[in-house]
């Protein structure tokens, strides 16, 4: 109970003061899985790819045990991540993890709007983590970054930890997720002036309901983002739902709360913040396939591809 006291005690400081951060990319890293069910995944088992949203979870995987994944954004913005994990026994289970954005190329010019060549902007970040059980049916799980933001001549680089906790009631078909995400610090700046991480503070359940196969997520996310009421932080939540047809596909509706409430117009929303997805399982590999829209005009497809890598 002290343990939980004093994790608590730690946690609040945070929630209060989280700010904007020109790491943001890194609140965008995640598979085709957790993006068709809306991002609704740190309560996730099993999954190699879930570590970006609970390093916990790496403790849990048992099946496929590599993952990559292609973003495609708007226009010619692509990125991309990858990720890998052992178990030794006795010892814990290891992972590593990896994430790149490319922008595309952009025209230089000077103050009268003379072309004076092109250049590119992009970010990258590295992961290692490590994750056990704390006790029966309990696990956590840490991950240490290296983040790089490169912006033509300029560059940034910071470090920074996750850390998540992960418990499962087997008996009730039912997990639930807690994590602190991007806690860290800029170790470069671009320009001498000091900026913050996107902290970000998640907790969430999944259930897989009896007698109907589906399995059902809800979290909250960003909780440690300044809000100018308190409750409203509690706004930014997300939910999905995935259908298991047999053993071999699967299909996916997802919904982001915050995506819909901000992105687009009152009057023209159409489906914005809402997604979905197919899974297809193989003997030797995952596919899955996911599709975004956040804006009117801004669809997102990502591909993500799993599988099992003997060593």
């Amino acid at each position: 109970m002290k343990k939980i006291l004093m994790f608590w005690i730690f946690l609040v400081p945070l929630i209060l003061n989280a700010k904007e951060s020109p790491f943001n990319f890194l609140k965008y890293t995640g598979s085709a899985r957790s993006s068709g069910l809306g991002g609704s995944f740190v309560a996730m088992v099993d999954d190699p790819s879930a570590l970006f949203f609970n390093p916990a979870s790496v403790a849990t995987n048992a099946d496929k045990n590599f993952s990559v994944t292609f973003f495609k954004h708007v226009l010619d913005v692509n990125s991309g991540s990858v990720t890998f994990f052992k178990n030794w026994e006795k010892i814990g289970w290891f992972a590593f993890s990896g994430s790149y954005t490319n922008y595309g190329s952009f025209d230089r010019t000077d103050a009268n709007g003379q072309y004076l060549g092109n250049f590119s902007a992009n970010d990258f970040s590295l992961g290692f983590s490590y994750a056990n059980i704390l006790d029966t049916n309990l696990f956590y799980g840490g991950t240490l970054k290296f983040i790089s933001s490169i912006i033509d001549k300029y560059s940034s680089l910071a470090l920074a930890f996750d850390f998540g906790l992960l418990y499962l009631m087997p008996e009730d078909r039912t997990s639930i997720g807690f994590s602190i995400l991007h806690f860290g610090k800029q170790l470069s700046t671009f320009d001498g002036v000091q900026e913050p991480l996107p902290l970000d503070v998640r907790i969430g359940v999944s259930h897989r309901l009896r007698g109907l196969p589906l399995l059902l997520n809800f979290n909250f996310y960003s909780l440690a983002n300044h809000t100018p009421n308190f409750f409203d932080r509690f706004l930014r939540f997300s939910l999905g739902g995935e259908f298991y047809f047999g053993e071999y596909i699967n299909l996916r509706l997802g919904y982001d709360n915050n995506i819909r409430k901000y992105s687009t117009h009152s009057k023209d929303k159409q489906l914005s913040g809402f997604s979905g997805g197919l899974g297809i399982k193989f003997k030797d590999f995952n596919f899955d396939y996911a599709i975004s829209q956040v804006g009117v005009s801004a669809i997102f497809h990502r591909f993500s591809v799993y599988y099992d890598i003997k060593l």
